[in-house]
């Protein structure tokens, strides 16, 4: 537990280098987690945090899983980086569902988006602009050029930051004590801006302005998002949550921004109606269904908006949430019938069939898509869900067929390890089953209960040799792992982190605060 939990003072510290909107104009900046020159991180070591990251965010229920909206900030990110010098990176994009309007790049190349942000961005361009700045940040190298002078000025704040995430792991903290390191971390850290912080978001603006000319988006998005926080922090009036008041958006730095933007071509591509439906597909899985329902019908009623159809789609999301299948199948139609049968549309189509109980025509639907869309981890991800929807072990050997192949190329996908569990154990295949069970646990970092799993098929006596050979394998390296973890932990609590914990309960404090005030 300690290890994820330790897990959290990335987030926080990755906001010097981050899109974090929050107490940079009150002097507060936080240390850095990257690594000058290779030297205080390896490769294996950035690639490590970034996957810990992942699965801490994953234990706490912080990440947005849904296949279309990570798809596209993917799509996004990878479109951004191809015209970068170094596209040969192996970046990692994730959403983190959170009402923030925040973005950070991380060590390992990751890059991660806030929901909140994809809500507050008026337009793709908006949102690319801030995704090309993380992504410059992390092909500029300052996550690695930064954490030396971090550490040399922050390393009070680190020993604070550790102490309070160790405290709360030993008292056995929850999702709400992560979901507060996350949400109110930008508050834990009380050091002075320093110079190098301010040039690297200039670096980065410039960098990211050429990014997005090249991958074809307008570089007056970014321009736009400076607006965006700016008309979000007046709306806010004396009391603005902390993430509009900590991004040093200077004059200056909106003028340079401006001025290069506008010297820079476009690239000729034509807006589209993904991002804004991919905004309602966030709105309606976030917001309470009702309260969802009036923000599409008021935006319907208003003709807001490019695309209506962004809001029909989100409003039959949230009637068929509600049970309101009449009306949303009206929607459905209407939007096949007037805006073509698209992958959203008829994925949409699915979910009505799913909710009515029509679930013979709704893996009809879906082996039509997966027949178009076979290797889609969206539609592949989705058919298997509609195929286990009910108990039949006929379904379950053909999900079995699907996630076996999709499991080649996403090892590290904990849906679709659940997803499989759930067919094996259909099919009758109780190993197999418990196998990808211990698997979700340990990549949604319950490291812990994935060696008990394993243990507990290691007992059974009716293992034949390969079962009983693989399930011992796999047992070993998890517990192999569980050991060197704990050394790391007794290295680190003697190595001076005591020094941090005296603060540990006023930053918990501070922590709950801001995470309830969110």
């Amino acid at each position: 537990m300690l290890h994820w939990i330790r897990k959290s003072l990335l987030i926080i510290c990755l906001a010097a280098v981050g899109w974090t909107a929050g107490a940079q104009d009150r002097g507060i900046t936080l240390p850095d987690m990257g690594a000058s020159a290779n030297r205080m991180l390896t490769s294996d070591e950035e690639a490590e945090y970034a996957r810990d990251i992942t699965r801490y965010l994953r234990a706490h229920d912080l990440l947005e899983e849904d296949p279309l909206v990570h798809a596209y900030i993917e799509d996004m990110g990878y479109r951004l980086v191809s015209h970068s010098t170094r596209s040969s990176r192996n970046f990692q994009f994730i959403v983190i569902d959170a009402a923030q309007v925040n973005a950070f790049a991380a060590p390992g190349s990751l890059v991660a988006a806030f929901t909140g942000l994809i809500l507050a961005a008026n337009s793709e361009d908006e949102l690319a602009g801030v995704m090309a700045h993380e992504v410059a940040h992390v092909t500029q190298n300052h996550i690695a050029r930064s954490m030396e002078s971090a550490q040399q000025t922050s390393m009070p704040v680190l020993l604070a930051t550790l102490g309070l995430a160790l405290a709360a792991g030993m008292a056995g903290a929850g999702a709400d004590v992560g979901q507060a390191l996350v949400a109110g971390g930008a508050g834990l850290a009380q050091q002075m801006q320093i110079n190098y912080t301010r040039q690297n978001e200039h670096e980065a603006d410039r960098v990211g302005l050429d990014l997005m000319a090249r991958a074809g988006y307008d570089p007056e998005g970014l321009v736009g998002m400076f607006n965006t926080f700016n008309t979000l922090s007046r709306a806010y009036g004396a009391g603005p949550p902390e993430y509009l008041r900590t991004h040093p958006l200077s004059t200056t730095r909106i003028a340079e921004a401006k001025s290069r933007a506008e010297s820079l071509s476009r690239g000729g591509y034509e807006e589209t109606p993904e991002f804004y439906l991919i905004q309602a597909r966030v709105r309606a899985r976030g917001d309470r269904p009702a309260v969802a329902e009036r923000w599409f019908r008021s935006r319907l009623d208003r003709e807001e908006g490019p695309f209506p159809e962004a809001h029909k789609y989100g409003l039959a999301m949230t009637l068929i949430r509600q049970g309101y299948y009449e009306e949303a199948g009206k929607l459905v139609d209407q939007l096949l019938e007037e805006y073509g049968p698209t992958q959203m549309f008829r994925l949409l189509e699915v979910d009505l069939l799913v909710a009515r109980g029509d679930i013979a025509d709704a893996v009809d639907r879906m082996a039509e898509l997966h027949n178009e869309y076979g290797s889609s981890r969206i539609i592949s991800t989705r058919y298997s869900e509609v195929l286990l929807h009910e108990d039949d072990p006929n379904r379950a050997q053909t999900a079995i067929g699907i996630l076996r192949e999709d499991l080649r190329n996403r090892r590290d996908d904990p849906q679709l390890h659940a997803l499989m569990a759930k067919a094996a154990d259909r099919a009758g295949d109780p190993v197999r089953s418990g196998e990808a069970v211990a698997q979700t646990h340990y990549l949604r970092g319950n490291l812990p209960e994935a060696i008990i799993q394993l243990e507990r098929l290691n007992q059974r006596d009716d293992l034949d040799f390969y079962q009983r050979s693989r399930v011992s394998a796999r047992l070993s390296e998890l517990q192999a792992e569980r050991a060197n973890l704990s050394r790391r932990e007794r290295a680190r609590h003697t190595s001076g982190i005591r020094q941090g914990t005296e603060t540990a309960d006023e930053a918990l404090m501070g922590l709950q605060a801001g995470h309830h005030h969110h």
